[in-house]
């Protein structure tokens, strides 16, 4: 390989790198609105409409790629109805958990999602799982635990709900492994969007209220954003693999704890911050075991709420 070739292939890694880093800052300050609206209106009608950007972006891609008709023709369309499903549930629960967890530590909570993908991954992949994976996904609940401990996070049903969305988003990235055995992406993107809009649209019309004009603006600017932040992270992943970037999705975190500084006033203790820490840190590790035993990451764009 020639002295050029590498440089380049460093260069794309490097952008890849950067337009990562701003696509989770876009979906961080996302969550940031959206926390902000629940606290007015119903967490189904804001997923509602936050899920409608996603679903234009999705379908509009997915028309460029295939053509509608071409990719709803899945090898396991039940498969996909039921990811399609635990997605927007998915990202109803997270959005109910806003409400009253502070966004750092609901971040935090959320990046134990890579360790139950490890664990979901043996009954439904049939993945193997080594002793040096197992110690890492139970040091990572146990740092998880340090954040929900008596006289840390305030135990309540929003705490209940951020741990079982990081439930079903794991379920949903198992099952997109699954599937991608069968379909191409496209038919996942288009199921994706079209079983999001269905649902939240029919759930969420039930709980429409009026909105303020600004509150108007924060929507139609989380669509745009929505659109934008999915284009480029496609992007970045035609740049580099997905095994590449993943790890700096975990800037999530920190970016999170200073929105919830800045925007809210809320300081995340000490002590919590250790037990994200300890999280994260077993995340990384994980990961790199599982490039290391070079288990399938998928390559696509990242969803509404998540990194």
């Amino acid at each position: 390989m020639s002295l050029s070739a590498i440089d380049d292939r460093a260069d794309n890694v490097g952008r890849a790198i950067a337009l990562t880093l701003f696509t989770i800052a876009v979906f961080g300050i996302q969550d940031a609105m959206s926390k902000h609206l629940v606290q007015t209106y119903s967490p189904f009608q804001v997923t509602m409409m936050r899920y409608w950007g996603f679903a234009a972006f999705a379908l509009y891609i997915v028309s460029r790629q295939a053509g509608l008709r071409q990719a709803l023709s899945s090898k396991v369309p039940l498969w996909q109805l039921l990811r399609g499903s635990l997605l927007i549930i998915e990202i109803c629960v997270f959005a109910l958990a806003l409400q009253t967890v502070p966004l750092g530590e609901l971040q935090a909570i959320s990046l134990v999602y890579p360790l139950l993908v490890t664990l979901f991954s043996i009954p439904l992949l049939g993945e193997k799982v080594g002793v040096f994976r197992f110690v890492a996904v139970g040091v990572g609940f146990a740092g998880a635990l340090i954040i929900v401990r008596p006289g840390g996070l305030p135990l309540d049903w929003g705490v209940g709900f951020a741990m079982i969305a990081a439930v079903l988003y794991s379920l949903y990235i198992v099952l997109t492994r699954k599937v991608s055995q069968y379909d191409k992406a496209p038919t996942s993107l288009a199921y994706t969007g079209i079983i999001g809009l269905v649902l939240s649209s029919g759930v969420g019309i039930f709980f429409w209220q009026p909105m303020a004009w600004p509150d108007v603006a924060l929507v139609v600017t989380m669509m745009i954003t929505t659109c934008l932040g999915h284009g480029v992270m496609i992007y970045a992943l035609s740049l580099a693999p997905a095994s590449t970037v993943q790890p700096f999705n975990y800037f999530a975190l920190p970016w999170a704890i200073v929105l919830s500084m800045v925007v809210f006033g809320h300081y995340i203790d000490p002590i919590s911050l250790l037990g994200a820490g300890i999280v994260v840190a077993a995340g990384l590790v994980v990961m790199a075991r599982e490039r290391i035993k070079r288990v399938r990451i998928v390559d696509g764009p990242i969803l509404p709420g998540r990194e």
